[in-house]
């Protein structure tokens, strides 16, 4: 693992790539805001895990049957919609996030503008793959238009509000 860094907010950031370069305080943040700004009670764990192409190349092809590499893949566990309840030892899981630098990096120009404030950076474009994986993680999907719409507006809502204090 290149660096890591965990916080006592339940959110854990690895980074096992060097392809980019990672402020993994940057997305624990994030992610911490994500949450709590979609109701997520405080503690709930959630990983974000920083890859290389060829782990995320395995992944897509175990869990989705696509054999190359892909930017963001989520992993949800426990929180579904409505009220949430601990396990038994008092934890919630929300699951976890992969994304892959180095296809973010690929794909950085393209998403210029494809949100209020998305400057075609590397580091844009995996601020959004963050928010959107936790999105996933929480029930979203974007299969329908109405669901992709509705994605869409909370990505934007949380990036603006990243951004804005950027």
């Amino acid at each position: 693992m290149a660096g890591g860094c965990a916080g006592d907010d339940g959110v854990l950031i690895a980074d096992r790539q060097n392809d980019v370069q990672i402020d993994a305080r940057r997305y624990r943040a994030l992610v911490r805001q994500v949450l709590e700004a979609e109701g997520v009670p405080p503690g709930t764990e959630t990983a974000v895990m920083f890859v290389g192409r060829d782990e995320m190349a395995e992944l897509n092809e175990a869990h989705m049957g696509h054999a190359a590499p892909t930017d963001v893949l989520a992993f949800p566990l426990d929180l579904v919609p409505g009220p949430q309840t601990p396990d038994e030892t008092g934890v919630r899981l929300a699951g976890d996030v992969v994304v892959c630098p180095a296809v973010a990096a690929v794909n950085a120009e393209a998403g210029k503008g494809s949100r209020p404030g998305h400057d075609g950076t590397v580091a844009a474009e995996i601020d959004l793959l963050v928010v959107h994986g936790v999105l996933h993680l929480l029930g979203m999907d974007h299969a329908e238009p109405t669901d992709a719409a509705a994605m869409r507006a909370r990505e934007t809502e949380h990036l603006r509000s990243l951004w804005s204090h950027s």
